[in-house]
């Protein structure tokens, strides 16, 4: 039987603790029942949900959250490779040998020959070392697309600044981002056309795709994480919605109460508000 760490409260647990936790959760005579039952395929949607929660975090400048986030990621991993250990395909040690190596492997500029550290960024080296890995693990190299291994699962604007930037290693980009724009402008005009005609639902779903594409590579030229700049619209957003919420409420009301007029004219308040707000903050951090 696995041994359980101690319940001492002043104990610092350690990732050998973690492993025997997961490893007693999972046991099939002791365990809980809701771990035992679950798999690959029913733990995955946990694993990137906490990928996100750690980004979150991160943007929002939470160290103490990000320090739970990082352990629940951490637990993912763990769960994966108790899993496969069950099955005798490979242990956490495995993960962790296999990671350890690929990053060696992919830093000789700096675990082997230093003086290659300039030329690394500009170099392209980094992905002739991924195209040998993928010849040494019989994966076919020749003829194959730079763009197969783009994980389809990824966030779409992740996914699609991802397919950009691998198009772009090999040339295959706008040398300006006004140029981007423009397209940006072509690609409404498509998109407004098709809601004008009255175009198929898949038509115009397949133009406005076409704008949201090119928004992300307006995004990746500008050295921005398009991803990162939805959520943090989107907390814009709510904070703007939840003011009007909040000034409505002062009357008793609420939002269904209310009419787009009057909803408008808070909005644009707290917005005014936001703005001093940070001119205030600006204006007192150079004092």
């Amino acid at each position: 039987m696995t041994e359980i760490p101690s319940k001492t409260p002043k104990k610092t647990y350690t990732l050998a603790d973690l492993l025997a936790v997961m490893a007693r959760l999972r046991d099939p005579e002791t365990g809980c029942p809701w771990d035992v039952k679950q798999s690959f395929g029913t733990i995955a949607p946990y694993t990137i949900e906490e990928a996100y929660e750690v980004a979150d975090a991160i943007e929002r400048g939470d160290m103490d959250g990000l320090k739970d986030e990082l352990g629940d990621l951490l637990l993912q991993v763990v769960y994966h490779a108790q899993m496969a250990s069950e099955e005798g395909a490979f242990s956490f040690d495995d993960v962790a040998d296999a990671i350890t190596r690929k990053m060696i492997r992919r830093h000789p500029h700096v675990f082997e020959d230093p003086s290659r550290r300039a030329e690394f960024l500009g170099s392209g080296l980094w992905e002739r070392i991924k195209t040998e890995e993928r010849a040494a693990r019989g994966e076919p190299v020749d003829g194959t697309s730079i763009l197969n291994d783009v994980p389809v699962a990824m966030p779409g604007l992740t996914r699609a600044s991802k397919l950009q930037k691998r198009a772009a290693d090999v040339g295959f980009d706008w040398s300006d981002v006004g140029l981007i724009l423009g397209k940006v402008e072509e690609e409404l005009d498509e998109l407004k056309e098709a809601i004008a005609e009255s175009q198929s639902k898949e038509r115009i779903a397949d133009e406005f795709g076409d704008v949201v594409f090119v928004m992300a590579n307006v995004a990746r030229h500008l050295g921005i994480d398009p991803e990162a700049a939805l959520r943090g619209t989107s907390a814009k957003f709510i904070r703007r919605f939840q003011s009007i919420e909040a000034a409505l409420a002062t009357d008793g009301r609420s939002p269904e109460d209310s009419d787009l007029d009057e909803m408008d004219r808070l909005w644009n308040a707290a917005k005014e508000a936001e703005k001093a707000a940070k001119s205030a903050a600006s204006k007192n951090g150079k004092e």
